[in-house]
């Protein structure tokens, strides 16, 4: 396991940026929240009826008026887009950095086949991805605590849960463009994060646009949708599942017959 314990250590530095920024920010923001709370209850009903712009941030479902509601409408966006632009990056550059320093006639030259460093690269992707996650879910729980009130443990679980599904399907999509090119697709795969963050907010709006939600990771990882109803889709958690596998089925099928450079 040395390859999975040398991505990890060189990917150590931006793990602990992220995690770090996006979690230490989920803190700050909970703990700011007796400063606003006032302002904040007031608006709350306001923000609610404020046509397409609640239906997209959720705020017709769950109030911010509460901590709770708080968190899952404005906090969980920051986790959730924090999370894929993070994924993207890691998915993105693991593989085709080998390509790009010219690192790969060295790295194929020991006695490992393909399939083992493609998959000690990509278990060193997931304990990052986990390690992330493990960072912000400890930080928002302080700043709970800090607050002396706790959400209810399944959504709270529940949301984590779906948002790490979401950061691993992010993540095992820019993996397989990394299996593909010979360069770090880091601006299509940051591109694309934000995109299907995008296209689940005009999803939430547009009529014509619904129906394709299912296909969009940031469908089941939705703060408040979970927060208010308990649960994310059945059907989008399964697609998600369903594209992860095949992504990684492909990257693993490309990289054992690409002509490495």
């Amino acid at each position: 396991m040395h390859l999975f314990w040398q991505e990890c250590k060189m990917n150590l530095k931006m793990l602990l940026i992220w995690a770090f920024c996006v979690g230490g920010l989920s803190f700050g923001c909970l703990c700011l929240y007796d400063s606003v709370a006032d302002s904040v209850g007031q608006m709350s009903d306001v923000f609610a009826d404020m046509g397409a712009f609640s239906e997209a941030l959720g705020m017709d479902k769950m109030g911010i008026g509460t901590l709770e509601g708080y968190y899952a409408v404005e906090i969980c966006i920051l986790i959730s887009l924090g999370g894929a632009m993070f994924a993207a990056m890691l998915g993105a550059g693991i593989l085709a950095k080998e390509e790009e320093g010219h690192t790969c006639e060295f790295l194929n030259a020991l006695p490992l086949g393909r399939g083992r460093i493609i998959g000690e690269k990509y278990a060193a992707m997931f304990a990052l991805l986990a390690a992330f996650h493990g960072i912000c879910v400890a930080c928002s729980l302080a700043g709970f605590v800090w607050m002396g009130s706790m959400p209810d443990v399944g959504h709270f679980v529940g949301y984590h849960g779906a948002v790490f599904l979401m950061c691993l399907e992010m993540g095992t999509v820019c993996f397989l463009l990394s299996a593909l090119q010979s360069r770090k697709p880091l601006g299509l795969s940051i591109g694309i994060a934000v995109l299907f963050y995008l296209l689940d907010l005009f999803g939430r709006v547009i009529p014509a646009l619904r129906k394709l939600k299912v296909l969009n990771p940031f469908s089941y990882s939705n703060g408040a949708d979970i927060f208010s109803e308990g649960k994310a889709p059945a059907g989008a958690w399964a697609v998600g599942a369903a594209v992860t596998i095949l992504a990684l089925g492909l990257a693993v099928w490309v990289y054992r017959r690409r002509d490495l450079v």
